[in-house]
């Protein structure tokens, strides 16, 4: 029986048969679109419905919306092969939109897909080895690691971590390949009618894992629900420090909803990080918030209990001590574009892929360009943190191939890019994302390069300064850590923060709520004029705003919020932690 104390998630959730619903039935009603019980099931399968927010105004009174939906394929660590990128390409047309959209945690993402579609899009991916199960939904997420394959880091394998992760943590229920795929199962994946591990409620909210190489941040390891750090000493891996509770959502008009950057937790070797990385998941399984989802993300449970309750709850399920975190220094977060060595025979080439949209526009044949390389010289593929992508596993004469043909498509070098239009990330936003009160992905060329201009005027144009824009404050292209954020307040008006680390690893303040977006520049100008006639040699523009004092400091002001239920101190074999807001379902 299900308690009416649960959010209404949590019932559709537990009583869909692990993940099935009545999808296979709503498939061949004729109706566009899902029951909202199925809506829920089908995010787990990586379905989002959604409709085309740019014609819902020219609608008639009582016409239905044009359903479409959003398919995001899971890939660990952002790698594919060449042959599964032809074929994610080849898709793009047959049920999508004509484009692939890569997201800030490796993923691609389908728009524009119709029911019809579903089984076409998601049995083909699945026959190139690439899953959408647990793409989306309370589960645990594409596993993020550092794509670059760089000289230094070959032995290491952080790819081949974050797909035993992903692995572990996917979802073992055999509705997936029961209703998309006639039972058979070609991503492998153990499957029964259970789930050993997530139990029939799952978790309370998606889960987001990261590893990160020891100095390159360039995954953002501090907003992940767990961040891994590899420790590294003369090219063999000693082990891990684990950082845990960073998410970087939060809910306008909430202040007990804030972006939270990870603590640092435990150290664990190699052999004990799986074990370690169940208990961590476990614990926000069982005790994290099932009565509101917007504090049901783990740096809530974090942010309530103390990290050190939370080490200690962890201690007792494994039934030994941790030892405490090594400490960690970043160097750089960049996203490794352009060419690099990969080894003493092959390089690797990083492919700025503006807003993340793989698309063919004007002069600028994108997808095109990708597409006859991959057939060409068939180089791997690696999707990074910033909605980029590169090309790895060529001779030196191939990588140089590789960069005159994209530019005879009109793709335009990484040295030709102004530096502020090359750091830039954001989200998908209209028309299609239904959570997005304002446009994102089709306005940051315009902000970008004005912002550019800006710089260029004042003579500091060879600034880098990293720039994210979001439609909506959930944070999916990691707003609240860039040195300058427009994370969209409603239709056309942004707030404006500033201030975070370029290394990633501090949140950055409000500016100014509510800016309409022609003002945007305007309202950074002075602050612009200020940093460059006052900035210490090599200062950072976030760096800068910090030391400056610009900027409320609102986003360190988590407000109040209601008190929740924590353990009492625990000894290892003795007491369990309480749970919290309907923490378990009877």
């Amino acid at each position: 029986m299900i308690s009416i104390e649960h959010s209404l998630v949590e019932q559709i959730k537990a009583g869909s048969g692990f993940l099935r619903g009545t999808v296979v039935e709503e498939l061949s009603d004729g109706n566009p679109s899902f029951s909202k019980e199925n809506v829920v099931v089908l995010k787990f399968h990586g379905i989002t419905e959604e409709d085309n927010r740019d014609v819902r105004a020219d609608l008639v009174a009582g016409a239905s919306p044009e359903v479409i939906f959003m398919v995001r394929a899971a890939i660990p660590g952002g790698v594919l092969t060449a042959d599964q990128y032809l074929a994610l390409d080849r898709l793009a047309d047959q049920v999508g939109n004509g484009t692939l959209r890569l997201t800030t945690r490796q993923a691609i993402q389908f728009h524009h897909a119709r029911k019809t579609d579903l089984a076409t899009l998601i049995q083909t991916l699945n026959q190139h080895l690439v899953t959408t199960l647990g793409a989306s939904g309370d589960a645990v997420r594409n596993v993020m690691s550092c794509p670059a394959p760089l000289p230094d880091r070959a032995g290491v394998g952080l790819g081949a971590f974050a797909e035993q992760i992903a692995d572990q943590f996917r979802p073992r229920t055999r509705a997936y390949y029961d209703i998309w795929m006639n039972g058979e199962r070609a991503v492998t994946a153990a499957t029964t009618d259970e789930e050993p591990f997530y139990g029939r409620t799952y978790l309370p909210r998606k889960f987001k894992i990261g590893l990160a190489f020891p100095q390159d941040n360039c995954i953002d390891v501090y907003s992940q629900d767990v961040g891994i750090v590899a420790h590294v000493r003369s090219g063999n891996l000693e082990g891990f420090t684990l950082l845990v509770g960073g998410g970087l959502g939060r809910t306008h008009g909430r202040p007990e909803t804030f972006p939270r950057l990870a603590d640092p937790l435990c150290f664990v070797a190699p052999e004990d990080l799986f074990e370690v990385l169940e208990g961590i998941v476990g614990l926000q399984k069982d005790f994290g918030d099932r009565l509101d989802r917007k504090q049901a993300r783990l740096k809530y449970l974090i942010d309530h209990w103390g990290v050190d309750i939370f080490k200690d709850a962890l201690e007792q399920r494994l039934g030994r001590r941790l030892a405490a975190p090594l400490s960690l220094a970043w160097t750089d977060a960049d996203d490794h574009l352009g060419a690099h060595r990969q080894d003493d025979d092959r390089w690797f080439i990083g492919v700025p892929i503006e807003g993340g949209r793989i698309a063919d526009r004007g002069d600028a044949l994108l997808r095109t360009g990708l597409r006859i390389v991959t057939e060409r010289f068939r180089p791997g593929i690696r999707l990074t943190p910033g909605q980029n992508l590169l090309l790895t596993d060529l001779t030196n004469r191939e990588g140089a191939d590789v960069v005159s043909t994209l530019e005879d498509h009109g793709v335009l070098p990484v040295g030709r890019i102004p530096p502020v239009v090359l750091h830039s990330v954001a989200c998908p936003a209209l028309p299609t994302c239904p959570l997005a009160v304002t446009e994102s992905e089709r306005i940051l060329p315009e902000v970008t390069r004005a912002l550019q201009a800006e710089l260029d005027a004042l003579g500091i144009g060879e600034e880098s300064i990293r720039v994210r824009m979001t439609g909506c404050p959930n944070g999916c292209a990691r707003p609240h850590i860039a040195e300058i954020a427009f994370v969209g307040r409603r239709k056309g008006r942004y707030d404006v923060h500033v201030g975070g680390s370029a290394l990633g690893t501090r949140l950055n303040v409000l500016l100014a709520e509510n800016v309409a977006r022609e003002d945007l520049i305007h309202l950074l100008s002075p602050i612009l004029v200020a940093y460059r006639d006052d900035r210490f040699d090599g200062e950072t523009f976030g760096d800068f705003c910090l030391r400056s004092g610009v900027g409320s400091g609102e986003a360190a002001d988590r407000g109040e919020r209601p008190p929740m239920p924590i353990p009492d101190p625990i000894d290892l074999g003795e007491h369990q932690p309480s749970p919290i807001h309907g923490a378990t379902l009877p």
